[in-house]
């Protein structure tokens, strides 16, 4: 064996028996200066083969040496600042990756104490001095020359989790610099200051390798740390990168070097923190074509699987595929899952409507990316995808997904729609259909837009119409003098030639007259006139009305528009209420029988369930003076669902009952005391409710309830909600919560989503308007079964109402329990 290895191995283990042994504080500074030479950076160094025998074989166990000795008295012993700079000096200069494993290992083995906070003190200043770039240059060296992986594993565990290591250990005592918020932006500078000189590297000619930077940014991702991280390294690299290919090249292999068990969570952060698609293209390069794992999260997870995605992410993310024509054949594919999904009847049952919103943004997004002979190669694929989605939505029963297919199909048809007429629905606009559209006017990426701010563009002149903006006025000249426009023979008179002349047309005064004009008459003015009255007339004929009740609520149920009157639907159903509150035992009866015949439209049944929840609402309504109270604040009820099937206005109703049995401990005082009356509808509860349920399971030649007609079944379980909500305290609310509870249960797993909603809805009814004694001794069985289906629908339906409705409920149960 060589001499100089004896030498340096005798040196080490002299000095480390001598620092054990020794309590002069002369002998011991000889002893550190003495091993200083082998870390070089003095006068006196030792010659470069010992540098490295020592730094290789050495350096970890005489550190360990100088932390086993470590103790205040130990530390007296060294006089001077220099001394006992000199014995930081081996922690501070030595190589980095043994000198932070050896701190981080003594840390952690070592209770409190002077030791403890020294070895902290230390590290503290290793963070703060660069140590942790140093550490990781010396690992990619040790990857270029293949070091041991055993060890940079090891290592890159504790750079990745020394905050957890530091929180576990100091707890309450901890310092701000090894706080998760604070450590790893300081971790991206430090990256930042080792690609640097990678980047040196290379221009020098000189291999080195990412690797391991590669590996701590990855492990760091996957560990949650992306925002921390990547808002700190990402703006550095979009400076770096925006002129120099050395530090593209350099970014595009810092990412591909991720290993795959963490590229997810890398790719997914630099998506979200990318300012644009042209930066997102900068950093990542072609990593989507040369990764699999990579394509994948980008073409499929970040798209297809999630939906968390922020708009401008979605925007970023599509419109880096789209920057690069390798990149475009991605693009491609992706709409065309995109539309398959879209278009996919069980996706859109059964996935959440934020889902279904995140899949129409992207959609719109390639369709404003798509270049025209992109859009003629596919648009036959386009207007297939577009006709089977578009049925998709339409039958949906909620109002929201039926918005997106319109709009989507309406955007789909303009794009591959040149000549010829597009496709065009009616629908109420708001904010999101608004943002919908707007995505597929968005520019191209990397496109200059027009700016309409600078001085050029602002307008010199603006031209005005040549024609009048009336018809039969002529338009004035520019200039006139004041002595012109003070004369008379210039007023020009207006073209009253078209002007009609208004007809006092006298309404119907008696119900019978009413009717013959509703059925027979041909006379335009009078039916209108009809129908504004109508509703009065039977308010104020009661007698007569009975009479004709059944007759008259037929009439209006096949009643058709015969010319445009505004509010023609809900003069038509504010007559049928009114006779149905008049004579609600034989309307009722007819309504209901009604429900479950043949030849009627789904517009027509969902009118009648409308009308039913609208008379017991009146019916519930206490009256002053004869006359019923129209609903107030203090007394709120749900009203009849709208055209669109909405149900807020029910959960409004349970929600506001909740308040009302919310007990307060202090309240101000009330301004007016709330009417007081009997319910007529408790008598009449049973007549409204159980011929709904009756029918329910038997198809029709033309309807069928549990097929393809469940938007009326969805209105018909809120309609039923709102009928046990109306029948609190009366004695036919037992038998109609035992009844609606087991119309619940045969439904309880129904794809579609409004229906649910309307079961949960019937659920909040039942316990809040059947008394709570019958409910735990009558329906025991019914109700422990409700509780753990709700139980299932809290966790796992994809319906955000549905889960919100099912913890509403158990709460409710819960609080019931309490109460007995």
């Amino acid at each position: 064996m060589d001499p100089e290895p004896l030498e340096v191995r005798h040196a080490v283990r002299e000095a480390i028996n001598t620092l054990s042994s020794s309590r002069d504080g002369v002998r011991i500074s000889e002893v550190l200066g003495t091993i200083k030479c082998y870390l070089g950076g003095t006068e006196n160094q030792a010659p470069l083969k010992e540098r490295e025998e020592f730094t290789q074989l050495h350096f970890s166990a005489f550190l360990r040496s100088l932390v086993s000795n470590l103790s205040a008295d130990w530390m007296e012993l060294l006089t001077s600042d220099q001394q006992k700079e000199l014995w930081d000096s081996f922690f501070l200069e030595g190589p980095a990756d043994q000198a932070f494993l050896v701190l981080l290992d003594s840390i952690i083995s070592t209770g409190p104490g002077f030791r403890l906070m020294k070895l902290i003190s230390i590290l503290e200043q290793f963070l703060q001095l660069g140590g942790m770039s140093a550490l990781m240059w010396e690992v990619c060296h040790q990857q270029a020359q293949a070091g041991s992986p055993t060890f940079q594993e090891t290592l890159l565990n504790k750079v990745v989790c020394l905050p957890d290591h530091l929180c576990n250990k100091l707890q309450g005592n901890n310092l701000p610099v090894f706080f998760p918020q604070n450590y790893f932006p300081l971790l991206a500078t430090e990256i930042i200051q080792v690609l640097q000189r990678i980047c040196d590297s290379l221009r020098g000619g000189l291999d080195c390798s990412v690797s391991f930077v590669s590996q701590v940014l990855g492990k760091v991702c996957m560990h949650g740390r992306q925002r921390e991280i990547l808002n700190k390294l990402v703006p550095c690299l979009v400076e770096l990168t925006e002129a120099d290919c050395v530090w593209q090249r350099v970014c595009w292999r810092l990412v591909e070097r991720v290993p795959d068990r963490w590229m997810e969570a890398a790719v997914c952060g630099f998506v979200q923190t990318a300012p644009g698609a042209d930066v997102l293209s900068r950093l990542l390069g072609n990593l989507v074509v040369k990764n699999k794992k990579a394509q994948f999260v980008l073409t499929q997870k970040l798209l297809l699987l999630q939906y968390g995605c922020e708009t401008a992410v979605l925007q970023s993310l599509l419109g880096y595929l789209a920057l690069d024509g390798l990149r475009r054949s991605l693009l491609i594919k992706v709409l065309r899952e995109l539309l398959e999904t879209w278009g996919s009847s069980s996706a859109v049952k059964h996935s959440p409507v934020e889902q279904q919103l995140h899949i129409s943004k992207a959609i719109l997004i390639c369709l404003a990316l798509l270049k025209e002979p992109e859009i003629e190669n596919n648009g036959q694929e386009l207007l297939a995808s577009m006709m089977g989605g578009m049925k998709c939505h339409l039958d949906s029963s909620l109002p929201r997904v039926r918005r997106l297919g319109m709009v989507v199909a309406e955007s789909i048809s303009s794009r591959i729609t040149t000549d010829g007429p597009r496709l065009q629905f009616q629908y109420e606009d708001d904010d999101e259909t608004r943002e919908l559209k707007f995505l597929l006017k968005q520019p191209a990426p990397l496109q200059p837009t027009v700016r309409h701010d600078s001085p050029s563009a602002s307008p010199k002149a603006v031209s005005k119409p040549s024609g009048s903006p009336h018809p039969g006025v002529s338009a004035l000249p520019e200039e006139r003098s004041d002595s012109e426009l003070d004369s008379d023979d210039d007023l020009i008179p207006y073209d009253m030639s078209e002007d009609k002349e208004l007809k006092k047309m006298k309404a119907p005064v008696y119900i019978r007259d009413c009717i013959e004009v509703l059925t027979g008459s041909e006379d335009l003015d009078m039916w209108e006139a009809t129908m504004r009255v109508l509703e009065s007339l039977i308010r104020r004929n009661s007698a007569t009305v009975r009479e004709v009740s059944t007759e008259l609520a037929k009439v209006l149920l096949h009643l058709e528009e015969k010319t445009p009157l505004d509010g023609f639907a809900e003069l038509r159903q504010r007559a049928l209420v009114a006779v149905t509150t008049t004579d609600p035992v034989p309307v009722t009866q007819y309504l209901t029988s009604q429900l479950y015949s043949l030849n009627y439209s789904l517009r027509q049944r969902m009118d009648i369930l409308d009308v039913l929840a609208l008379a017991a609402q009146e019916l519930s309504q206490p009256q002053v003076s004869g006359k019923t109270k129209p609903c107030s604040a203090q007394h709120p009820c749900p009203q009849a669902l709208p055209a669109t099937g909405s149900s807020q206005d029910w959960r409004r109703a349970v929600d506001e009952r909740i308040k009302s049995k919310t007990r307060y401990l202090a309240k101000g005082r009330c301004l007016a005391e709330p009417a007081c009356g009997p319910n007529r509808f408790s008598s009449l509860a049973g007549h409204f409710f159980f011929p709904l349920l009756q029918g329910f399971d038997r198809p029709l030649v033309t309807f069928d309830l549990l097929g393809a007609d469940h938007l009326v079944l969805g209105r018909l379980a809120h309609t039923l909600a709102a009928l046990m909500h109306f029948a609190v305290r009366s004695v036919a609310a037992t038998a109609m919560g035992k009844a609606l509870l087991e119309f619940v249960w045969a439904l309880r797993f129904h794809t579609d989503a409004y229906v649910r909603q309307g079961l949960l809805s019937a659920v909040s009814s039942t316990l809040l308007s059947v008394p709570s004694e019958r409910l735990l001794e009558d329906m025991t069985d019914e109700f422990l079964e409700t509780q753990s289906w709700l139980a299932d629908v809290a966790e796992k339906d994809p319906d955000g109402d549905c889960r919100r409705l099912a913890c509403h409920n158990l709460l409710l149960m819960e609080n019931l329990l309490k109460k007995l």
